[in-house]
């Protein structure tokens, strides 16, 4: 029979364990941001928590070159949702480094700056939190604004919980996806799927067209595709030459000749390409440029 003295340090262990989670539970709690306090959020899937962005990094839509098919649907569904009408869940998929989600900001930014308090807010979510989603989703459902839940170079290191998961977003379960969000995702792969896995399978399966289908079909629950192909030189030109116009960069200097010569050294064309030889301009002049 455990002795008086046995309890009594039994009681002691057990209020200190208690008070150390009261502890946690209230630094989570206070970590909570109410959900009016931003237009935009980063998801911390760790404390099931939101924390708030004081200033997100996009530029003016204007800026974007060589995308405007993409940019013209994404801002218009944007727009749509923002003014409490249907939307798509949108996939925004193809080349790297050509502003998949560089467009989302920009966009964001855009509908904020027209519509103010009204405006969607934007929550990031890793993707390696994917299978947090239906816990983001439950934080967000009965808030009183509307949320573009966005993950950048989705894909899924848990297959079986991640994909549950981001079905819970496009189609909702028995609950239906809440009215007040949807889902904006980038990929470098059309259908999700990562190159590995696409070798694997085609190599070892049984079927291999009948195990892919359900992750491929995956894809096609997004209401909008949206790809992106690399530029040629002309565009890649332009959208530095407007970089170097907005940031006052320009000069009386050719700056052609060395921006062909830096894609060149880096092997290809795209808006990353463009921006890092813009960064590189201002370096030399001792500017600093940012969005």
């Amino acid at each position: 029979m455990a002795s008086t003295q046995d309890s009594t340090r039994l009681i002691a262990a057990i209020e200190r364990l208690t008070d150390a989670l009261d502890a946690q539970s209230g630094k989570t709690k206070n970590l909570q941001q109410p959900l009016d306090s931003a237009n935009a959020f980063v998801f911390e899937a760790d404390g099931m928590y939101l924390r708030g962005i004081g200033r997100v990094s996009a530029p003016d839509l204007d800026l974007l070159k060589g995308i405007d098919r993409a940019k013209r649907t994404l801002l218009d569904n944007t727009r749509r949702f923002a003014a409490g009408a249907s939307a798509n869940n949108a996939l925004l998929w193809g080349a790297r480094g050509m502003g998949k989600s560089t467009l989302i900001k920009a966009v964001h930014a855009a509908v904020v700056a027209e519509k103010g308090a009204d405006a969607p807010a934007l929550v990031e979510i890793h993707r390696e939190d994917i299978a947090a989603l239906p816990g983001l989703l439950t934080k967000l459902r009965d808030a009183d604004r509307n949320f573009i839940v966005f993950c950048d170079d989705l894909s899924f290191n848990n297959p079986d919980q991640d994909f549950k998961a981001l079905k819970s977003v496009l189609e909702g379960g028995l609950e239906g996806r809440p009215e007040n969000v949807i889902f904006y995702a980038t990929s470098n792969r059309r259908h999700l799927l990562p190159r590995a896995m696409m070798e694997q399978e085609s190599a070892t399966g049984i079927h291999p067209n009948e195990s892919m289908d359900e992750t491929i079909a995956l894809s096609d629950r997004f209401g909008l595709w949206l790809g992106f192909h690399p530029c040629d030189q002309a565009e890649y030109l332009e959208m530095i030459g407007g970089y170097l116009a907005a940031f006052d960069l320009k000069g009386n200097i050719d700056w052609r000749p060395a921006a062909l010569e830096w894609a060149k050294t880096r092997g290809n064309r795209s808006g990353r390409t463009a921006w890092q030889f813009v960064v590189s301009v201002a370096g030399e002049l001792g500017k600093r440029v940012r969005f």
